[in-house]
């Protein structure tokens, strides 16, 4: 995951198959202070992509923050509303 000023870029893949990855490289990010969270570079996605960033989240609301998921991608905003999460993440429904 490439960070830049303070903003996380989670790329490629948000699948299952990277989830135990990007949930550490997430997490690393939150604790080096990430509060942003940029999308645009999420290609492949289901429903650990999801899962991620409510980790993500949950990392973040323990050290008393919240994160901004930005730039979310069609395909992963229509998940949440189908799971019925998009306010957990920010995302309008498609």
């Amino acid at each position: 995951m490439r960070i830049e000023g303070g903003v996380a870029f989670p790329e490629g893949n948000l699948t299952q198959a990277e989830a135990t990855r990007l949930l550490k490289e997430g997490e690393a990010a939150v604790q080096g202070g990430c509060r942003v969270f940029d999308m645009a570079g999420a290609r492949q996605v289901d429903s650990a992509a999801l899962s991620l960033m409510m980790c993500w989240q949950r990392r973040a609301h323990a050290v008393g923050k919240t994160l901004d998921f930005r730039n979310i991608p069609e395909s992963l905003s229509g998940l949440a509303a189908l799971y019925g999460v998009a306010d957990l993440i920010g995302a309008d429904a498609p």
